[in-house]
């Protein structure tokens, strides 16, 4: 098949994408695919006349791939250093080269990969891709929103609440929660602005540092637990992994430096009943928020309690070889090349048969 691999993009999330990006171009190649690592944000400079050869580019575009760096990517330089004039989020020839692809695998994390609208774009166009759907995309996104469908559907998730950039100043208090607090941006991933507030001082600086990213904020309870990750391939849950960082907290460097955490799949701290409860919550998140295809169910358990949380469902979650969603899939009988063969066929099946 001839594939255009969507990775990097205007995100914060770009250095993670393009590492995945990378990850699932070089898989699919050994297995035959003329497959092409495209950056969606900067695109490629190219005769339009002969954008068909690229498909049989020796290098397959790994170039554009670059180490996940331990800090936000400059979008503002990003946004400078693109040639021309263009307010478009998408570069040149992307458009183009996705159309002339049997299909794109969308290999893009944050913002414009996972809100749904890039997906929403392709079914206008008619361009094929891989992964959930435009609506399940946007539902799941928007943290707020994802947690409303929760507590309708039934779905275990820690009590919360969403509060936009006007009421910035609103009080713990008046919000009825108590300290500690965890404060994250609605539609932010990688772990990238979250926040653990112990004081009050430190709730109004995560107030004020997660407004300047977005104009809506989720703020929960801490919980004091062991984090896992349930995947979910065609509505059915894969082995849970059981997530044990560095430093206590799995955040952006702990997920991406090196020996920034453990992971271990199946996870061996949950009992049957417990991993059974998991699963099948992970299935109900992802079948309550309209998914299709895949995604990835984050939890946690509170260790005082031993309740169990959905905290968030995230699309098109990481996918370099030592990921989450791989690291489940492999121990489900999948090996990483079968599995990105796997995400096509499925996604095929779900919306071009």
């Amino acid at each position: 098949m001839k594939i255009i691999v969507l990775a990097g993009g205007y995100s914060n999330e770009r250095d993670v994408s393009l590492n995945s990006g990378a990850s699932i171009c070089k898989a699919l190649r050994e297995r035959g695919h003329k497959a092409y690592l495209l950056d969606a944000f900067m695109g490629i400079d190219y005769d339009s006349d002969k954008l068909e050869e690229l498909f049989d580019a020796p290098d397959g575009g790994l170039g554009i791939a670059a180490d996940i760096q331990l800090k936000e990517p400059d979008l503002d330089a990003l946004w400078a250093s693109r040639p021309g004039d263009s307010k478009s989020y998408l570069g040149p020839n992307v458009l183009e080269l996705c159309s002339m692809a049997d299909i794109t695998f969308m290999a893009l994390h944050g913002n414009l990969g996972e809100n749904g609208k890039l997906q929403a774009t392709f079914d206008v166009l008619g361009i094929r891709y891989t992964g959930p759907n435009s609506l399940g995309c946007a539902l799941s996104m928007d943290k707020g929103v994802t947690k409303e469908i929760f507590k309708m559907q039934g779905v275990p998730t820690p009590l919360g609440t969403h509060v936009f950039a006007k009421d910035k100043d609103i009080s713990l208090e008046e919000l009825g929660f108590s300290l500690p607090v965890v404060v994250k941006p609605c539609s932010g991933g990688s772990s990238i602005g979250v926040f653990i507030v112990h004081t009050d001082a430190e709730y109004r600086e995560a107030m004020e540092a997660s407004f300047q990213k977005e104009n809506e904020v989720v703020i929960e309870p801490f919980i004091d637990g062991r984090e896992y990750a349930c995947g979910i391939l065609d509505g059915k849950a894969l082995p849970i992994v059981e997530i044990i960082p560095k430093d206590g907290v799995f955040d952006y460097i702990n997920k991406y430096q090196i020996g920034g955490a453990s992971e271990i799949c199946p996870a061996q701290s949950l009992n049957a009943e417990q991993t059974e409860l998991m699963q099948r919550a992970g299935e109900k998140a992802f079948s309550a928020l309209r998914l299709d295809v895949y995604s990835r169910a984050d939890f946690i358990v509170d260790n005082h309690t031993g309740e169990i949380y959905c905290l968030e469902v995230n699309s098109l979650p990481g996918m370099t070889s030592a990921s989450l969603l791989p690291k489940a899939a492999k121990a489900a009988g999948y090996e990483y090349g079968e599995f990105c063969e796997l995400i096509i066929q499925k996604s095929i099946e779900a919306r071009y048969q």
